[in-house]
């Protein structure tokens, strides 16, 4: 998509508004019980602010100027986040220094990152072979990128899933009822030289930068597949021959302040559909696992990266591994960028149990499926507190 004027631009939004009238109208519905002083408390109230004020994005709409959220970001009083609950419970996941994983002490790291994988699903990790500059490097591009001019973002806008770089907002708009508090630019990674040229442009240095810290995920990436090969008693390759010819996806997440954040979601509760997942975040909280059935928060540690395990891992351990679900909020205050780096298997990986791990007293919990099939109805399934994986289940 280009714009080759302003009228270009006035145009997209414009029909925007008109499609967004019928999804506004079903989740005002949705929208009720506010603040009873508030001029806009009703739904219907809510619902002609947001046609008032539509953009496309939500930082567009939160430059714009807004007190309250609009109704199709409101969610149901049975599905809002508890903000004071969620910061009141121990945070504390743990924290392996990836430093001996190639020394003296790799046995200890592997048992430390297998105890993580199978107890919590997250874990968060230093000495990870990423320089300080090539995350700070990374950081920096990608808030310059959501503070380009509006028409500049745009040009990489779209809401085919299927693009390879696409920015867009929210997760599913053509079929969520419900929106999130979150733009987002996402990308494809590997092979770089398959894709690099189709990514923004601006602002300047964006391809190089990106370049260099995706190179770098993908070799911690890799690593940390080995060592989770190595802690279910696996050959080292394991993971890494399974998966097929990987994919390396990126998303940039960028949450804006958000006027009422205890009505909304940055993202909803969710498992990542993939293998294994490897964040970057800014210095403000805001990702939440769940864990023992309370939402817990992850705080943001300086030079660490935040692993998670995926789907396809969890099926491929026999669910000894856990993809455990995960959501971001909001705030009212700051801005928020997040940076997952999705390592995923080939759309034609037949994904099952290994079976090493498979016996007559730990029978396959899943079926075999492509990734293809199993990205095709996450992708419809949506961000809903069920794990998509359970449909695969035998």
């Amino acid at each position: 998509m280009d714009f080759s004027s302003v009228d270009d631009l006035k145009s997209l939004i414009l029909r925007s508004k008109a499609s967004s009238r019928k999804r506004l109208g079903e989740s005002a519905e949705l929208a009720y019980k506010f603040e009873p002083h508030s001029s806009y408390s009703s739904p219907s109230a809510r619902s002609c602010l947001a046609i008032s004020s539509m953009a496309i994005l939500v930082a567009d709409l939160v430059t714009r100027g807004t007190s309250l959220v609009p109704s199709h970001f409101v969610r149901p009083l049975s599905d809002r986040p508890n903000l004071k609950q969620a910061a009141a419970v121990d945070s504390s996941f743990p924290l392996i220094d990836l430093q001996g994983l190639h020394g003296p002490n790799r046995a200890q790291v592997l048992n430390d990152i297998h105890q993580a994988s199978v107890n919590d699903g997250f874990f968060l990790v230093k000495n990870h072979g990423i320089a300080d500059s090539v995350m700070n490097d990374m950081m920096e591009i990608s808030r310059r990128f959501f503070r380009l001019p509006e028409s500049e973002r745009l040009k990489s806008y779209s809401e085919d899933p299927t693009k390879t770089v696409r920015l867009s907002t929210s997760f599913n708009v053509k079929k969520e009822k419900v929106s999130n508090w979150r733009d987002y630019l996402r990308l494809h990674c590997y092979t770089l030289e398959d894709y690099v040229q189709h990514w923004p442009s601006q602002p300047s240095n964006f391809r190089k930068i990106t370049s260099e810290y995706c190179t770098k995920v993908r070799e911690l990436a890799l690593a940390l597949l080995e060592a989770l090969s190595e802690g279910l008693g696996l050959l080292p390759d394991y993971m890494d021959k399974a998966l097929g010819k990987q994919g390396q996806h990126m998303a940039i997440n960028y949450y804006p302040p958000c006027p009422e954040p205890e009505l909304t979601y940055g993202l909803p509760g969710h498992t990542d559909p993939n293998a294994l997942t490897v964040l970057l975040q800014d210095d403000v909280p805001g990702l939440q696992v769940l864990r023992d059935g309370k939402w817990v928060q992850v705080n943001p540690i300086p030079k660490a990266l935040v692993i998670n395990i995926g789907d396809q891992i969890q099926v491929l351990s026999n669910g000894v591994y856990k993809s455990v679900l995960h959501r971001a909020v909001v705030n009212t205050d700051k801005e928020r960028i997040s940076i997952p780096t999705f390592y995923c298997p080939s759309p034609d990986a037949v994904i099952r149990p290994a079976a090493q791990l498979v016996n007559d007293q730990h029978p396959p919990l899943y079926r075999s499926y492509t990734y293809s099939e199993f990205y095709e109805k996450f992708w419809d399934h949506g961000l809903q507190s069920q794990s998509c994986v359970d449909n695969f289940l035998v």
